[in-house]
């Protein structure tokens, strides 16, 4: 129930890196060096193989290290290529290299229609042990290419992208009404929620509560000692920063059920009755994991459907071990076994988060926003919370400008029939963002 990497490291093509506990694309921003560090040779001449590369002019094991080639295999970096021309033309060259050391440099490359670029390292040998391409900065790009390019993927794609603002005409959107699997964005549901508690006098973050729930990761709370003391506001930024579903879990518990089906009623949600009963990560493990039993659970009422949690609390014990594990290598029920929401959904319950007087919820929120430096300095406040599973994601974050104006970007995908590709709709969530806050909008074809 984690958003993983689109790429595994040292080389990754993305607009965000959610994962949880992975060195991000923000999280160590490179400085340039001082002009008499720069355009080293060996640096220049990596660069330029990496192009070569990329081209497939030249075999990986003349330019890449034997390390990175063993964790990005020369089919996965082929396969992450046809991507990156996909969406942004054929790769014309080298635009730039800037040293940062003896061994390390930004790189920028030029392809038809965007220049991507991040920080690169090369070994002893002069081979390239390590290539992080984490920013794209379109060069011919606009609100109707980036919904073209979303239309075409496979299965069930959406994108909202839009102020906050009642009655505020969206710059992007696609599919915006249709109810789509979110994966773990659901926890967004669970930290409003709770704010409202909190608001309410009902609970407050510093309360400490004792661990007594258990999930599988994604997280670190479910290696935690049984009973650990641990605060509201601990266990809310693990739930938003890295997923932790046993966070997650404990929260559901504390905030309760009832309350956070109220929230997702109270928020205008158009199809409550998709995601209510309002599972737990562990329950919905469960039902993936025997699919019999998790299939019927589908089709029955919402009445027969809390029976059926209730048994499975007793059957189990809050116990993972006694759950029937769910192997995830394939899409499983993702349109009747997950928690839904559309993108206008989405931006109903954003603006309730917006609106609390309180700004924690929003500060957890912050924690990982997701996003490459030179794009989290066009906005004032950006948080981010996103989801996955085979067949599933989604990629939700909440905006605000520096004239105080609240926006959100979301974006979906559905393939009941296979797997999908995070770089894909990473990239055009990138290109979005990279819009700015002054995009104009196009048409919105598909909602």
């Amino acid at each position: 129930m984690k958003l993983l990497p689109l790429a595994l490291a040292p080389l990754v093509a993305a607009a965000a890196l959610p994962a949880p506990l992975l060195a991000r694309a923000s999280a160590q921003p490179t400085q340039p060096a001082p002009p008499e560090a720069q355009a080293a040779g060996p640096l220049e001449a990596a660069a330029e193989g990496v192009v070569a590369v990329l081209r497939q002019e030249r075999p990986a094991a003349d330019v890449f290290a034997p390390s990175f080639r063993a964790a990005v295999p020369d089919e996965q970096l082929a396969q992450l290529m046809q991507r990156l021309v996909a969406q942004f033309g054929a790769l014309q060259g080298v635009e730039a290299v800037t040293a940062t050391g003896p061994a390390s440099a930004t790189i920028a490359l030029r392809f038809e229609r965007a220049i991507g670029s991040g920080p690169m390292q090369i070994d002893a040998q002069g081979k390239v042990a390590g290539l992080l391409l984490n920013q794209f900065d379109p060069l011919d790009d606009g609100a109707d290419r980036i919904v073209a390019d979303l239309a075409a993927l496979p299965g069930t794609t959406s994108l909202y992208y839009a102020p906050l603002g009642d009655g505020a005409e969206p710059i992007m959107a696609v599919n915006a009404d249709t109810q789509m699997a979110i994966g773990s964005t659901f926890k967004l549901y669970v930290l409003s929620a709770l704010a409202r508690q909190v608001e309410r006098g009902e609970r407050a973050w510093d309360e400490v509560v004792r661990l007594d729930r258990r999930s599988l990761p994604s997280g670190i709370a479910q290696a935690w000692p049984e009973g650990a003391p641990v605060t509201i506001h601990t266990l809310a930024t693990l739930m938003i920063s890295i997923s932790d579903n046993t966070a997650t879990d404990q929260l559901v518990a504390v905030v309760g059920r009832d309350a956070i089906a109220a929230e997702l009623r109270a928020s205008g949600h158009a199809a409550p009755e998709r995601t209510l009963p309002f599972l737990t990560t562990l329950e919905l493990f469960g039902l993936k994991g025997d699919i019999e039993h998790g299939l019927a659970y589908a089709r029955a009422s919402e009445e027969e459907q809390e029976r059926m949690l209730d048994a499975f609390a007793t059957e189990i014990a809050g116990d993972p071990e006694r759950i029937v594990k769910p192997t995830f290598t394939a899409p499983t029920a993702i349109d009747s076994l997950e928690w839904f929401a559309s993108g206008r959904d989405l931006a109903r319950l954003l603006g309730r988060i917006a609106a609390l007087d309180d700004p924690t919820a929003r500060e957890i929120m912050a924690v990982n926003p997701s996003m490459p430096d030179i794009r989290r300095a066009d906005w004032r406040y950006a948080g981010y919370k996103g989801g996955s599973e085979p067949g599933v994601l989604n990629l939700t974050w909440l905006l605000q400008g520096d004239d105080g104006e609240w926006r959100i970007l979301t974006l979906g995908w559905n393939d009941p029939t296979a797997p999908v590709e995070t770089s894909a709709l990473e990239l055009i969530a990138q290109r979005a963002l990279s819009l700015g806050r002054d995009a104009p909008g196009p048409a919105s074809p598909a909602g």
